[in-house]
């Protein structure tokens, strides 16, 4: 089995990080591409846009020879178009672990790095019909690349929010998102009282699931474009 991993950040560290967790996890070929333009590290709307580019960029250029593709950045930028046009399944990394999540507890609490992701991953479990297991998202000040710097530092407040999804907000499952993250929730666990999903592993387990399940995907019209990637272009002009 060969797995496509992008991370649409340009950090490449963070794409190894990543990468070299998922090795670890799963009995698979991992085929790391990190985004060939915009942010670090994303952190807002407007770099998480830019990385929906970035993420169909990586997999028009690396999606042969896949037999599905980890889009390896939790919240999931461009994951619905990534699906429209790639000729084997995706799969999210944050819808990975909210699914995972409910078939673990009732309510579900997520604690992820950078503020401004609250109302963006709110949104996003809106999107997927999930509003309603929703409990809370708690943010930290760092970033994911912040926190992929120097986790040890993060660790203390990682752990604080993840119990504040618990007793606070009502969670009896806390996912902690990001690909920077990886590695992180086995040792917030011990301090928390509530299993804590690591949204790198759920994402990796469940794109194997998927890579045996492809199917028709939808049929996009032809579409001429301007600027693009010549591989990007010949999937908008339906050339495979």
């Amino acid at each position: 089995m060969r797995i496509l991993l992008i991370n649409p950040n340009t950090t490449a560290a963070v794409t190894e990080q990543a990468a070299a967790h998922v090795r670890r996890l799963i009995p698979a070929e991992i085929v790391p591409a990190t985004g060939r333009f915009g942010a670090r590290y994303i952190a807002s709307r407007a770099a998480a846009a830019i990385a929906g580019h970035a993420a169909l960029d990586a997999l028009a250029a690396h999606v042969a020879g896949c037999d599905a593709v980890y889009l390896a950045c939790f919240g999931d930028p461009g994951l619905l178009a990534l699906k429209e046009v790639s000729p084997v399944p995706v799969v999210g990394m944050a819808e990975g672990a909210l699914h995972l999540a409910c078939t673990r507890g009732r309510r579900i609490g997520i604690v992820t790095g950078g503020v401004l992701w609250r109302p963006m991953l709110t949104e996003f479990v809106a999107m997927l019909g999930l509003s309603e297991r929703l409990a809370g998202i708690r943010t930290v000040a760092p970033t994911g690349g912040e926190i992929a710097r120097d986790p040890d530092a993060a660790l203390d407040r990682l752990a604080a929010a993840c119990r504040d999804c618990a007793e606070i907000d009502g969670a009896d499952v806390v996912i902690l998102g990001g690909a920077a993250l990886a590695g992180l929730a086995e040792r917030v666990q011990p301090r928390v009282t509530v299993p804590v999903i690591c949204s790198v592993e759920a994402g990796a387990r469940a794109v194997v699931a998927a890579a045996g399940l492809a199917g028709a995907r939808p049929v996009c019209p032809a579409t001429d474009s301007v600027g693009l990637s010549e591989e990007l272009a010949r999937i908008l002009r339906a050339e495979g």
